[in-house]
């Protein structure tokens, strides 16, 4: 079994990219009208947040509306049309991951094609500005350089990471997610948990990462019941809304590992929405990695308040999370190919602190199941 060091070398070289201005905390949201001012911008959003952009206060302003969760080349198709007939000085991401993830790949694809770019460092440039304004508390994607979008035929996330995709500016206001229902909460909650976990049981975990990744643990754990019981609480919101952003801080540099290559399936296949997937697997990676890196994981676990690694089920099931695959709509006939699947994303498996074959990931599905 190969394991990780449980103490990060200082040894080891990292390159931090942060949004260049970054706004947080309630009210903030006006931020977004002062740096966009009369420029003509286009939003790209669900239809939810597409139906409240006047929150944004824009003076010329086109609206995309129809992103849903784990979007497809399609619809990343029909945003760069939108674009090419709204010919935007700025866009801007208005929603969840998936919503910055598309505003993203719209604000850098002008003579390059999508496939051109997927990979790292393979984007050539930005020409308009690129705004972020998450409504949820989970991906943390406002504070990062990586988009995924699905591709139809494969069934396969396609990945692109990118310096030009990082944000002129990031406005996370947690006001904004106090719209979010408890069992999105929940789900989005414990992805940016799986974000910031995964970073710190990396075995590229890094001790610049390590600070961003337990404390999002840590707000994750002391925020997250109290937001799914009171959607109201402010200050629940704001904790959860800094954990995500943290979580979006170890994504370039460190990565997820094994939890999110697992998920993924789920959501390509059966479209199980990123958070709740990661959700409904990461108590079973948690347990897996811990024999590798058991210091870590005790340090996890007591951010959560949990006595071992199967009390992190019960912890996800009083947040109202089934935690069943069966409960999902995932049938027992798909297990054995979505563990082929898994077991084919290297980007995110060769972070992991303790190798797992594909009979391992076939394991922890069954066991989810």
């Amino acid at each position: 079994m190969t394991t990780l060091l449980e103490t990060p070398t200082l040894l080891a070289p990292i390159a931090i990219e942060r949004p260049r201005a970054l706004e947080f905390g309630p009210g903030t949201v006006g931020a977004v009208a002062r740096f966009v001012g009369a420029r003509r911008a286009l939003v790209i959003a669900d239809p939810f947040n597409a139906s409240r952009v006047d929150v944004l206060g824009l003076v010329d302003a086109t609206v995309f509306g129809e992103v849903a969760f784990e979007p497809d080349v399609a619809t990343l198709d029909a945003a760069l049309a939108a674009a090419a007939q709204a010919r935007p000085e700025v866009v801007i991401g208005f929603g969840g991951g998936s919503a910055m993830d598309l505003a993203k790949l719209v604000s850098v694809l002008g003579a390059q094609s999508l496939h051109d770019v997927v990979g790292a460092e393979l984007v050539h440039g930005r020409e308009v500005a690129l705004v972020q304004v998450p409504t949820t508390a989970g991906t943390g994607s406002e504070g990062g350089t990586r988009a995924l979008v699905t591709d139809p035929v494969t069934q396969n996330k396609l990945a692109v990471q990118s310096r030009h995709m990082l944000a002129d500016l990031a406005v996370v206001d947690p006001d904004l997610t106090l719209t979010v229902p408890a069992h999105v909460t929940a789900a989005t909650g414990v992805d940016a948990l799986a974000h910031c976990v995964e970073a710190y049981t990396s075995r590229k975990a890094h001790p610049l990462i390590d600070l961003h990744a337990l404390e999002g643990a840590r707000l994750v754990g002391r925020y997250l019941p109290r937001a799914v019981r009171d959607g109201s609480d402010r200050e629940a919101r704001a904790g959860l809304s800094l954990a995500s952003l943290y979580g979006g801080f170890c994504l370039g540099p460190v990565n997820t590992t094994a939890g999110h290559a697992v998920a993924y399936p789920l959501g390509t296949r059966h479209h199980v929405p990123h958070g709740l997937a990661c959700a409904l697997i990461f108590p079973h990676t948690l347990a897996f990695n811990a024999p590798a890196v058991p210091e870590r994981t005790a340090a996890v676990l007591d951010a959560l308040g949990c006595a071992d690694e199967a009390d992190v089920s019960r912890w996800c099931e009083e947040l109202g999370i089934d935690v069943r695959l069966s409960a999902h709509g995932v049938p027992e006939a798909d297990l054995a190919a979505m563990a082929d699947e898994a077991h084919a994303i290297r980007r995110l498996l060769d972070n992991n602190p303790r190798d797992i074959s594909r009979d391992e990931i076939l394991g922890l599905y069954r066991a989810a199941f």
